[in-house]
């Protein structure tokens, strides 16, 4: 019998990257992270990827995080529906986002030969370090969606803040098959900081975080064995 790190609170798909996602209560797992997870991206012309920032992948698009994305029936074998921002399907995703965005030069694109991913397949988050981000910021509303996890581990009582740390290099297993493996930590940027829905924009989250943690907050894992992961599953390090 293993450490258990805690249960799975939350579970957190985003069909199409850099745009709100969808909750789960169960999700298959294989070797690229979430079935579904970050397949399709809004792409521009030079083959950059919206985002909240400009890099060699990235190209800034404000407003993206209010939008939202989800697959219909939750069938991650169809095109995801983009929801605008009150939360109503569009008829077609790349039509509404150059309108959005007032760009021409971009469509919603699956995945091709370069991975829509910023890094690893699976981000870990849990309730001890999403708690002390509330208790860094008080004045400003702060979930899970800020930091865009697959999972929320919800710890027990008394757990520290930025406790996954300690996960790096471990595997652990998740319900019955599933198993990863804890690479590092999540780099963060202004994502963070970026308004979504009703998450007001704010810089003081990614000030909080650099003070504190390296501008570091949460596990990045690989998948070491497939699986499904469902609502309130056991973490159990191996």
């Amino acid at each position: 019998m293993g450490t258990v790190l805690g249960t799975i609170e939350r579970i957190w798909r985003y069909p199409i990257k850099s745009i709100g996602g969808e909750p789960l209560d169960e999700v298959a797992v294989d070797a690229r992270g979430l079935v579904g997870d970050r397949l399709y991206a809004v792409r521009d012309a030079e083959g950059k990827f919206g985002s909240g920032k400009n890099t060699r992948r990235f190209r800034r698009m404000p407003g993206l995080l209010q939008l939202q994305s989800r697959y219909p029936r939750g069938a991650a074998t169809e095109v995801p529906e983009l929801l605008d921002p009150d939360g109503e399907p569009v008829p077609d995703a790349t039509s509404y986002v150059r309108h959005y965005l007032d760009r021409n030069d971009v469509e919603v694109a699956r995945e091709g030969a370069i991975s829509h991913f910023d890094q690893l397949p699976l981000s870990v988050l849990t309730t001890a370090t999403l708690d002390w981000v509330r208790a860094a910021v008080p004045s400003v509303p702060v979930d899970e969606r800020r930091f865009r996890p697959n999972l929320l581990v919800r710890t027990p009582p008394g757990t520290p803040p930025f406790v996954e740390d300690g996960w790096f290099g471990s595997t652990a297993r998740i319900g019955g098959a599933l198993c990863i493996r804890f690479e590092r930590s999540s780099e963060r940027c202004v994502m963070t900081n970026e308004a979504q829905q009703d998450l007001p924009h704010s810089p003081l989250i990614l000030r909080a975080i650099a003070r504190a943690h390296d501008m570091r907050l949460d596990a990045l894992a690989t998948v070491a064995q497939p699986g499904r992961v469902r609502h309130g599953d056991t973490v159990e390090l191996t």
